[in-house]
């Protein structure tokens, strides 16, 4: 099987920059996800972020994980539970309104830190939607946009962790999906892995390397490039030593966008594929996902299909 694809953005810069850019578009065609090295971010700053997520969680979540297990009695499985898994998260949300201000038990210095680590995910997603932009043919700045909306895009960030856990066969740490929204970046552990995503019939790793940014494309990215790229089921294992950190930003479109394949690269398809994806409002879409996250995507985008109305149609 292929190398799972990691590629120095750094690269860009220089004369292998149409090498790199290749390497982009192989991975987003083929893969659904790829790992980023020198993406710009500091390796003392993400330290910081490790330590500060780390800490929190020890502070603040452990005890309560703990209690948890206890009342839904995980701790001895024998039988496989399928409803539930074995993660212990929180959510920050950032745009178009921050509830930074509103979460307990983050100090002051956790605060800034992620909300200066937000800032900087943003500034890597918008980059890297108009490299997608580039490598599909399409106009610079055209996702941003069909992300926009009224009001800009929805972008929020789940921080997770995924303590050791004694019976690994019998809970996921997070169950298979794919991920409904835009561009995915996660920040996530480098000494625990865990991270599988589904390719060609086969769960394969997603290595983790220290101070990279692992990048997967969202369902929303599969309707507007009419189905060039994929997203990709994927899935955490829990693992009986180590506790794993996970921080993963969500760049997704505004909740009231139109959603649609992109009309210039719909012109190049053959007939039979002009129609496969449907034209939805975000918003309508995510409350469909929100009761069918851990199925398979494709009655999703049927369902969609079945209901479209008269909404607006995209420009080129």
């Amino acid at each position: 099987m292929a190398t799972f694809p990691v590629i120095n953005l750094e690269k860009l810069n220089g004369e292998e920059r149409a090498a790199t850019m290749e390497q982009i578009k192989d991975a987003c065609e083929n893969w659904g996800f790829f790992e980023l090295l020198n993406h710009g971010i500091s390796h003392d700053f993400l330290d910081t972020v490790e330590r500060l997520t780390k800490e929190h969680y020890k502070k603040c979540m452990e005890q309560r994980f703990k209690e948890l297990v206890a009342s839904k009695a995980l701790e001895g499985l024998q039988a496989e539970v399928t409803d539930m898994d074995w993660e212990s998260t929180f959510f920050l949300r950032h745009l178009p309104e921050s509830n930074m201000a509103e979460i307990p038990d983050l100090t002051d210095e956790y605060r800034k830190v992620m909300r200066e680590f937000a800032l900087k995910l943003e500034k890597l997603a918008e980059d890297l939607l108009d490299l997608l932009c580039e490598n599909l043919g399409l106009e610079k700045g055209y996702l941003k946009k069909a992300f926009h909306g009224t009001r800009g895009p929805t972008y929020g960030t789940k921080v997770s962790n995924y303590p050791p856990c004694p019976t690994p066969d019998k809970i996921k740490g997070l169950r298979a999906h794919t991920d409904a929204g835009g561009i995915i970046l996660l920040f996530q552990d480098a000494q625990v892995s865990g991270l599988q995503l589904l390719k060609d019939g086969e769960w394969v790793d997603v290595p983790p390397v220290r101070h990279s940014i692992v990048i997967n494309l969202g369902d929303q990215l599969e309707v507007i490039t009419n189905g060039k790229y994929k997203s990709v089921e994927h899935r955490v294992i829990a693992q009986t030593n180590g506790a794993r950190m996970s921080i993963a930003s969500f760049y997704n479109p505004g909740s009231d966008a139109v959603i649609q394949p992109a009309p210039a690269l719909v012109e190049k398809e053959s007939e039979e594929k002009k129609q496969l994806y449907p034209k939805f409002v975000f918003e309508d879409y995510m409350k469909l996902y929100a009761e069918l996250k851990f199925q398979a995507k494709k009655p999703r985008f049927e369902a969609m299909k079945a209901r479209e109305t008269t909404l607006p149609i995209a420009t080129a």
